[in-house]
């Protein structure tokens, strides 16, 4: 039997399901063309000289990376001639980018995080790309930061590439997870996982434990017990995994269980959090419930949180059902 491609796959929820439309499917395919274009300037790293800095900040205030850069022009250039979109936004520019005139706009809007991880990109640690596909508002016109203000609820599609030993591409149409693998030799994605499925419990959780002294007393207490393991009040051990790059920690998450922890603390308790609500916690949320997991703030759903800005920042814990569930519990408690 021959393997199931993207593109045969995507053609075949285009016919079973009356939300994937044309437009739909052709987007989703031309934003994994990008995402090989990505890995192949990732695979060739010193060799094409694409390491290092960039010499530049993002509107987050951060250092770019070349890739940063590289990746974020290689998804634009993909994107902006099918028709398929109205508007892009990404964590690295200020505002939305608009569809150049001489092409046709369409009805959905993409937000993405062209390369998350970046920091690990001198040290070959794997990386990816995390998107999100939202409806266009009608009438909007050229396109502003109002358009994209959605909840995570409104989200059509969601998925991430991880860059690492395979490239990777995670996704959700909103019908449940599937993973595909990119065929180098033939140059296109297989798909390899049609189910994924989060256990609802785990023994191993995802934190930067550097961070500690900063945490509120839930995250202090939920992070001790697992600390303490046999010895404490949860009678058993855990592990701690860590990449800092969120997409390799999240498919960790989707392949084999475990919670994923970036609580707020008392240093970006001002700015909200971390990790980006639009262009990282809420595609994540939505892959993660659509594998059986959950994701919050800690306090609230995050699929639910009414965007107030493009860049906005939140809390996020997710992951097995059972432990994200305990350390909510815990911030309510």
């Amino acid at each position: 039997m021959l393997p199931v491609t993207l593109a045969r796959f995507l053609v075949e929820a285009e016919r079973k399901n009356p939300a994937v439309s044309a437009d739909l499917r052709f987007l989703v395919e031309v934003v994994s063309r990008a995402c090989k274009a990505i890995s192949i300037a990732i695979g060739k790293g010193s060799l094409a000289d694409v390491l290092g800095g960039a010499g530049s900040d993002n509107i987050q205030g951060e250092a770019q990376k070349k890739l940063d850069v590289i990746s974020n022009e290689i998804l634009l250039d993909a994107n902006e001639w099918g028709g398929h979109l109205a508007a892009m936004a990404s964590e690295e520019m200020d505002g939305p980018h608009q569809i150049p005139r001489r092409y046709p706009k369409g009805e959905f809007l993409l937000v993405f995080d062209p390369l998350d991880g970046s920091s690990n990109i001198d040290v070959n640690i794997s990386v990816g790309t995390i998107f999100s596909v939202l409806r266009c508002p009608e009438g909007a016109g050229d396109v502003g930061e109002q358009a994209f203000l959605q909840p995570g609820t409104q989200q059509v599609c969601a998925g991430f590439a991880v860059y690492g030993p395979s490239t990777l591409l995670v996704l959700t149409l909103g019908d449940g997870v599937k993973c595909f693998t990119l065929d180098r030799e033939y140059g296109h994605f297989v798909l390899t996982q049609e189910n994924m499925r989060i256990p609802d419990d785990t023994k191993e959780f995802a934190i930067n434990m550097s961070n500690q002294r900063f945490w509120e007393p839930p995250v202090q207490r939920y992070v001790g017990e697992l600390l303490a393991g046999k010895d404490g009040p949860r009678g058993q051990d855990f592990n701690m995994r860590w990449v800092a790059s969120m997409v390799a920690d999240v498919f960790r998450i989707l392949t084999r269980g475990g919670v994923f922890m970036y609580p707020v603390d008392s240093r970006t308790k001002d700015k909200g959090g971390k990790l980006r609500l639009m262009y990282e916690a809420n595609p994540m949320a939505m892959i993660v419930e659509q594998a059986g997991g959950r994701a919050t703030t800690g306090r609230e759903r995050i699929l639910d949180i009414q965007p107030t800005k493009l860049h906005q920042r939140v809390p996020v814990i997710l992951g097995s059902k059972n432990e994200v569930e305990r350390v909510s519990a815990y911030h309510r408690g």
